[in-house]
């Protein structure tokens, strides 16, 4: 086993021979939008997703679904799995079967295998002072959906976040292969903050990020923090977070943002300055909806914070 949940690490790796390894997660969740197609869709990319940020290539996943029979219709879960499989496909990975549960509320997403190069594997574990972190994705995506949900967000927000919860975050297996990357995790439910921790702790050093330089959906997403539309997963991010990060100036709706629990979020690159240029040209052939510059990775010093929050 090279790496296990110790880390926190994004997926579990188990060395088959010399040079190559299985790469395994399972994720899944309730509905986040309407639309069945979507939300398979969502469901799938988010699972691939830990894949890609292991710097490994799915190859077969099996469907993980559960829902009440009496209510949710079977061209619902047949649209729903009509969703994943479209994304599977999209990379290549072949979804080889499954399993379903009756349950009292809908539940989708994937159990997925892939393989990755032991030499070019990312880990939580490798990041080095000196390092610059580079984000993929714009912050916001779990007060968007809870803004979906309750009625509260415009239709030009739904369509942004639907379309960015859908995009399969494969850049990651590319920078990889390329030797660009040095560390790098996905950001999902413990948010941007929640799963910067994680990696400081698992490589033995500390990070300061730039606020201002965090991208964010759009200027929409601060006038629904104005508004309290926070998901209570945001809010205990923020909570269990506070300890470990100095805020310094930063304002209350900024710290919801940088600890806003994501679904199918962007990956968390660590990356040498030398790479930096290599990388920015890497994500932008790759289209991704970012490639901000958000902070550095710092030497753990005692008695100060794991995270500095710098304005």
């Amino acid at each position: 086993m090279l790496v296990s949940s110790k880390t926190f690490d994004d997926a579990g790796v188990y060395r088959l021979d010399r040079h190559r390894a299985l790469v395994q997660t399972v994720d899944f969740f309730t509905p986040i939008v309407d639309d069945p197609f979507s939300y398979g869709q969502i469901a799938a990319a988010n699972s691939l997703s830990d894949i890609f940020a292991m710097g490994g290539r799915p190859l077969t996943a099996l469907n993980i679904i559960g829902f009440p029979a009496d209510v949710v219709r079977p061209r619902v879960v047949s649209s729903i799995l009509r969703g994943g499989l479209a994304k599977a496909a999209e990379v290549g990975c072949a979804i080889i079967g499954g399993h379903s549960i009756r349950n009292p509320e809908p539940i989708y997403g994937l159990a997925v295998t892939g393989l990755v190069d032991v030499r070019r594997m990312t880990t939580n574990a490798n990041a080095r002072p000196g390092d610059l972190l580079v984000l993929t994705k714009p912050l916001g995506i779990g007060i968007a959906t809870t803004a979906i949900k309750r009625g509260m967000a415009s239709r030009a927000l739904q369509k942004n976040v639907i379309a960015l919860m859908s995009q399969i975050n494969m850049v990651g297996a590319k920078l990889a292969e390329l030797g660009l990357v040095r560390a790098a995790t996905d950001v999902t439910g413990y948010g941007l903050i929640g799963h910067l921790i994680s990696l400081c702790r698992a490589s033995g050093v500390s990070a300061e990020i730039d606020p201002a330089a965090v991208p964010m959906i759009s200027a929409e997403i601060d006038e629904l923090i104005e508004l309290g539309c926070v998901p209570q997963g945001s809010r205990d991010n923020l909570n269990s977070t506070t300890v470990l990060v100095g805020w310094a100036g930063t304002t209350a709706a900024r710290r919801i943002l940088l600890t806003d629990a994501q679904t199918s979020g962007g990956l968390l690159l660590c990356i040498a300055e030398a790479n930096f240029k290599n990388v920015l040209t890497v994500l932008r052939k790759s289209g991704t909806p970012s490639a901000a510059l958000i902070g550095k990775i710092a030497p753990r010093v005692r008695r100060r914070p794991l995270i500095c929050v710098i304005e």
